[in-house]
């Protein structure tokens, strides 16, 4: 990735950047072009955030009064302290149906080009209000439905014009969606590898830093780029040589595009080894697998087992560290006296 494309994030690049201490180590200077640090927090000015708003997303996430018979958070899917995933191949609904594709890790999603593996949806504002709505997960019948929800907690109404000072109604679907995009926006796990690329060749062992020189010479790097190591392009699985399953579209779906077909947005690396099970369908058990896989599909090559090997400890060392006290669990507000029933109520 070309230095002028990492700066359009507007965050601090080391892109062409000499570094001593990593080339005293073997690493060549240009092997840092294609990679950032993560940032503290993924903000767009579309979307200021303030503590108002962050604490007002952070209770929404976890409530599971947004879906339709109020048992389904996004932390559902989305465990926290389980690194943003829950470890099924596919997630399963409101009342214990199985989605169509696995569900990503929420963590450093903020900072991709776009949401949901097809990128039907540009970013984490938009992506929030989807799954509340989709009858295979939360299943709220409408937008409205959701409002007279939020709106019949009284402590919800206060929280939101607190959030939102200057609008009136307060409580309203989209922004629901910015409240929850700010919280989300925050979840950024730093870790040793952030050290490593500003210059600490300490921070990552021989063996990983032999890793990462390997993950670049074989290619990962032309897809698996930027501060969380991929979401930023759409690629075909099967690339090179086709993918067993071939009856999910991809991106197709969303443009209609002969060129999108079976196309999904790269993901991230961060935490890799801790979001288990893989790819779009889930359909990979183990980060071994997985990167004998994308060798094979998508680069054209058998790994060599010392390479897929330091292969491996490199994207274990890409673990970082959740940030405990922002996904801690708050205390929800109670419902209110006219607080509905949730439409399923009492259904399983």
């Amino acid at each position: 990735m070309a230095a002028a494309a990492l700066a359009a994030w507007g965050l601090v690049s080391w892109a062409g950047e000499p570094v001593p201490a990593l080339a005293k180590h073997g690493i060549p200077s240009d092997y840092l072009d294609s990679f950032l640090s993560l940032p503290e927090r993924f903000d767009t000015p579309a979307n200021p955030a303030t503590d108002a708003k962050i604490a007002l997303g952070r209770m929404l996430f976890f409530d599971r009064r947004l879906s339709e018979n109020g048992r389904l958070a996004c932390h559902g899917c989305h465990d926290l302290k389980g690194f943003g995933a829950d470890g099924l191949m596919v997630s399963l609904g409101h009342v214990g149906q199985p989605g169509r594709r696995n569900s990503p890790t929420v963590y450093n999603s903020a900072g991709f080009v776009a949401q949901f593996w097809d990128g039907r949806s540009p970013d984490v504002e938009d992506q929030s209000k989807q799954p509340v709505l989709n009858p295979v997960e939360m299943a709220m019948p409408d937008a409205s439905r959701v409002v007279g929800t939020l709106g019949a907690i009284p402590g919800y109404v206060r929280l939101f014009e607190t959030a939102f000072p200057e609008a009136r109604p307060a409580v309203t679907y989209d922004n629901m969606a910015l409240a929850i995009g700010a919280f989300e926006r925050g979840l950024v796990t730093p870790g040793p590898f952030d050290a490593f690329l500003r210059g600490d060749a300490g921070a990552l062992g021989p063996e990983p830093r032999a890793g990462f020189r390997r993950f670049v010479e074989l290619g990962c790097a032309g897809c698996h780029n930027g501060p969380a190591l991929g979401g930023q392009t759409f690629e075909a699985i099967g690339h090179i040589r086709p993918y067993p399953d071939e009856t999910d579209l991809g991106r197709f779906e969303v443009t209609g595009q002969d060129a999108d077909r079976q196309a999904f947005r790269v993901p991230g690396l961060r935490n890799v080894a801790k979001t288990a099970p893989y790819y779009h369908d889930g359909g990979i058990a183990t980060l071994e697998e997985a990167v004998r896989s994308m060798a094979t599909h998508q680069l054209g090559i058998e790994l060599a087992p010392e390479d897929q090997d330091a292969i491996l400890t490199f994207l274990d060392a890409l673990t970082g560290v959740p940030p405990a006290d922002y996904i801690e669990k708050p205390e929800l507000p109670p419902d209110g006296e006219a607080m509905p029933p949730p439409p399923g109520a009492g259904r399983r």
